[in-house]
């Protein structure tokens, strides 16, 4: 039986994938979906300001491995989700038989979550991390903001309609986040040395995007150990929500090629 194993991006909670999981389930009725919680949100506390890379990775593949602890995983992340991929690969292999980015970054060898950001967005919270005094609080990303318009159109691609910035902005989805695991060390290697054969890789590269540009993500696709089969879609960087039912059907498919 497949598990399909959803690692949701940042400041959210697996509650993202809630308009995917059913169209997985219809799609591929004999498998399993488990859409996790990433350390300090959603169902995982833990202290938002000292959370590493390696903490997430461990919590993902404990919890595969105690809901799913048999039978092939297909490993789906959508933006930062993709700093814990290596690792889970890792610690999950052979049974990692395909993976699948979504807009998700991708470090250089050795490189972190600001490698893959917008140049002045890395050099503003390498210079606010700097400014900190050992007193100070770290710093973190809010939830859900006062006012939820300027999501509407924050993401990129066609503005959210109502429904779907409700479903956005809830609190249920849209958490206080880390940034410290942007700071930790990513080596796409480790998939490459604990695999005995490539791992298929897809990434979905949205063409719309606004957080993540799709230049930016061409520039990481090219930074992965192995060649990938790249799909375009015109949508902004939340597509599991806004269309999930041609990502259902890409997940699904890219597995089964």
């Amino acid at each position: 039986m497949t598990t399909y194993v959803l690692v949701h991006g940042g400041g959210s909670t697996g509650r993202f994938w809630d308009r995917l999981v059913p169209l997985l389930q219809d799609l591929d009725p004999g498998a399993r979906t488990l859409a996790v919680d990433l350390p300090g949100r959603g169902d995982r506390p833990a202290d938002l300001g000292t959370i590493t890379v390696d903490d997430e990775v461990g919590s993902v593949v404990a919890d595969v491995q105690a809901a799913a602890p048999d039978g092939p995983i297909v490993l789906v992340a959508h933006s930062s989700g993709g700093l814990v991929v290596p690792g889970v690969v890792a610690g999950l292999a052979p049974r990692v038989r395909g993976v699948v980015l979504i807009a998700a970054l991708v470090p250089p060898e050795g490189g972190d979550g600001l490698d893959c950001m917008q140049p002045r967005h890395a050099e503003g919270l390498r210079t606010f991390a700097a400014s900190l005094g050992p007193d100070d609080p770290p710093i973190t990303l809010p939830g859900p903001p006062e006012d939820p318009e300027p999501f509407r159109t924050a993401t990129g691609g066609t503005p959210l309609d109502d429904e779907t910035l409700a479903f956005v902005v809830d609190p249920v989805r849209l958490v206080p986040d880390t940034v410290h695991h942007y700071f930790q060390p990513v080596r796409w290697s480790a998939v490459v040395d604990s695999s005995p054969g490539d791992v298929p890789v897809t990434y979905l590269l949205t063409l719309e995007d606004r957080p993540i540009p799709a230049d930016l993500q061409r520039e990481m696709v090219g930074r992965l150990p192995q060649a990938a089969t790249v799909v375009e879609l015109g949508t902004g960087h939340l597509a599991p929500i806004t269309h999930p039912a041609r990502v259902a059907e890409l997940v699904v498919g890219a597995t089964r090629a």
